[in-house]
């Protein structure tokens, strides 16, 4: 019934459904107002710390600004990677962001005198990216993360030889994805969220939810069954799990979660194994955990990114975003449980997500599985700091609030269900032009 109503449902009938005058003319054509320009409002720790924890977030910070070599003195690059440090993914507008104006990843490729060719879905003017084949040459599943770039050539990688993957053959054969870094703004806060917040959560709302044709499900950890909340998929338990795996994955550093080499190649294997682990010989507190460790306590303690003031068009635009469906997976707050440390202890999150995965159709699929994700499931992406990101959507695939909105939108095919959002966007497409800016100037204040 509601999936009928969801594609047929008159427009001229919503304003009536909703309970709201929603204007069914355009004004004028709204236009995102951009990437706000104002104080990052991001970046710094999160109110509540104690001095020692401040300590450990400003370690955190520093071996998150840390640029890893193959030899020297931050040892561990490659084989195979992405970039060679955490805060050039997670720069934009501030350390622990998403991805910069500039990416970085053009000039990695040929750093050190590396024989990287740069491929031609990594631009200058682009996301940082990272890339995944969908299958294996043999049709199994892959889904892996293919690393950009070798140590090939580096002064520090003497004798190395390795092939970039074949990305010209994925593309073509419609086997190749993307993904974009994920802010870690409030990430700890994220983490400090009770399993019955996010369960209640996805009760409330019932009717309206079934009307939208929302429901939304939780995705877990395969062995004990909890509630996994990180990643574009929620496919990581913790932060810490989400760092180790990045440094492993991202940088191709071996730690003490993610011990091996992904690529054993002899000639191009220089250091001992776990390269980054507990540094046991040293006497400063903050100078004892991995380097894995304190990016988890530097996202753990990072701060959410602060909105701008409050204006009539802004307050008209929350209302809205409310009154056409976003928010029933938007959700625009959840409640952190007790904590064992007083800055997360029973705290207002404010993320603008429900935390769950949602069904978005063929349009967004990307048919990778992660967890118990399937291929046309995503996360709802938490909306705080969307002010000032460049990017949207998780390959980075556009800059315009418009068009990331309206990619929400996608009917079945053989393949994939309907997007669960598709009745909220033919509402959104129903509304008038000064409706529209005062969306988008929401979503630009956050």
């Amino acid at each position: 019934m509601f999936a009928k109503l969801k594609i047929s449902l008159p427009l001229l009938a919503l304003p009536l459904l909703f309970g709201a005058a929603l204007s069914l003319h355009a004004d004028f054509f709204a236009l995102d107002p951009g990437v706000r320009g104002d104080p990052a409002g991001a970046g710094g720790p999160i109110d509540g710390i104690s001095a020692n924890e401040m300590k450990f977030f400003e370690a955190g910070l520093a071996a998150f600004n840390e640029v890893q070599d193959v030899q020297g003195d931050d040892p561990g690059l490659g084989p195979r990677f992405n970039l060679d440090n955490c805060a050039g993914c997670h720069a934009q507008p501030a350390v622990g962001g998403s991805s910069p104006f500039t990416n970085p990843q053009v000039a990695v490729a040929a750093k050190a005198n590396a024989k990287n060719v740069v491929p031609p879905f990594i631009k200058i003017d682009g996301p940082v990216r990272e890339a995944r084949f969908k299958f294996k040459a043999n049709g199994t599943r892959d889904g892996g993360v293919h690393a950009l770039f070798t140590i090939t050539g580096r002064d520090d990688a003497p004798g190395c030889f390795l092939d970039q993957p074949d990305f010209a053959t994925a593309a073509a054969q419609n086997n190749l994805i993307f993904r974009i870094p994920t802010p870690t703004f409030g990430a700890g806060l994220i983490q400090a969220i009770d399993e019955d917040t996010i369960l209640a959560n996805k009760r409330s709302r019932a009717l309206r939810k079934q009307f939208f044709g929302i429901a939304g499900r939780e995705n877990r950890n395969g062995n004990d069954g909890t509630i996994t909340r990180f990643g574009w998929k929620a496919q990581n338990k913790s932060l810490l799990i989400f760092a180790g795996e990045a440094y492993n994955v991202e940088q191709g550093v071996t730690n003490e979660l993610f011990p091996q080499e992904r690529d054993e190649t002899p000639g191009c294997l220089f250091n001992g194994t776990p390269e980054d682990q507990t540094r046991f010989d040293q006497t400063e507190l903050t100078a004892v955990p991995s380097d894995t460790l304190k990016f988890a306590i530097f996202m753990r303690f990072l701060a959410p990114p602060i909105p701008t003031a409050e204006t009539p068009s802004i307050s008209n635009g929350r209302s809205l975003f409310d009154r056409i469906g976003c928010a029933l997976c938007h959700t625009p707050s959840l409640t952190t449980g007790k904590s064992s440390s007083a800055a997360f202890d029973q705290k207002p999150v404010n993320l603008y997500s429900d935390l769950l995965l949602h069904n978005m159709g063929p349009g967004l699929a990307d048919d990778i599985l992660q967890g118990n994700a399937r291929g046309d499931e995503f996360r709802t992406a938490p909306l705080w700091g969307l002010g000032q990101r460049k990017f949207f959507l998780h390959d980075g695939r556009t800059t315009e609030l418009r068009e990331a909105i309206i990619a929400h939108r996608s009917f079945g095919n053989l393949q994939f269900g309907p997007s669960e959002a598709n009745l909220a966007i033919q509402i959104f497409d129903s509304l008038g032009g000064a409706d529209t800016q005062d969306i988008f100037n929401f979503l630009r204040s956050l």
